[in-house]
């Protein structure tokens, strides 16, 4: 069932929607997944997309198994479109208008739940913008899945004083996984850093590999949540 039409907060009776809220750059498109009626989650994860300009949409089957995974984990997941894809207002912004849209994102999240530890993840351009957001809001973990390093001056961001799960794929053929050792080699402050062997940027053939990965990095941190 659709609920855009209720920017203030989840239906009661409902665990997974599909809602709108108000952005930056007008609406934006939020999939919020593992709520219950019946009480606040444990935790809450925002998950960012890939590129709007190369098909990336909170639908992409990565960032869908990696909600699915935190959801495994009994976390509750919101998945969101940046402005200009699907429903959500606006243009494509260079990452810094859609920086803006996770932080509306995650001000929904603080206002409506206030007391739930947040925890922040994105895939890709993604991962960039998480990497963008992570300072500027109380975020207790990070994951970021295949940075997107070739693209953007990393060099320039704050590095997240929160725990940090990075995984790559060593046969990435979108971001040179080179690129991605030499950018972490120089980090003061370094990720759990994970390699996948032979697997490549969209992981196909390989998502259910990792789903294990993430269950199996990020059980000990969801066991601790009360």
């Amino acid at each position: 069932m659709d609920h855009r039409n209720n920017p203030n907060g989840l239906d009661e009776h409902m665990t997974n929607i599909n809602s709108l809220i108000t952005g930056p750059a007008g609406q934006l498109e939020m999939l919020c997944e593992g709520f219950s009626p019946d009480s606040a989650p444990k935790a809450i994860t925002v998950v960012c997309h890939p590129h709007p300009l190369h098909g990336g949409t909170m639908t992409n089957k990565v960032v869908h198994y990696l909600a699915r995974s935190l959801r495994d984990l009994g976390l509750a997941t919101i998945r969101f479109n940046f402005r200009g894809v699907g429903n959500s207002s606006g243009k494509h912004a260079q990452a810094i208008g859609e920086t803006d849209d996770l932080l509306a994102v995650i001000d929904w999240v603080q206002e409506h739940y206030p007391d739930t530890p947040l925890w922040l993840a994105g895939f890709s351009f993604g991962a960039y913008v998480a990497l963008r957001g992570v300072s500027q809001r109380p975020i207790e973990r990070l994951i970021t899945i295949a940075p997107a390093v070739h693209l953007y001056d990393f060099s320039t961001l704050n590095l997240p004083e929160c725990p940090w799960l990075l995984i790559q794929g060593n046969a990435d053929e979108v971001v040179p996984p080179a690129e991605v050792v030499s950018w972490i080699k120089g980090l003061d402050r370094k990720p759990r850093t994970i390699y996948l062997k032979g697997v490549g940027h969209f992981f196909h053939g390989k998502l259910t590999l990792l789903r294990e990965v993430l269950v199996t990095a990020l059980g000990p941190a969801a066991k601790n949540l009360h």
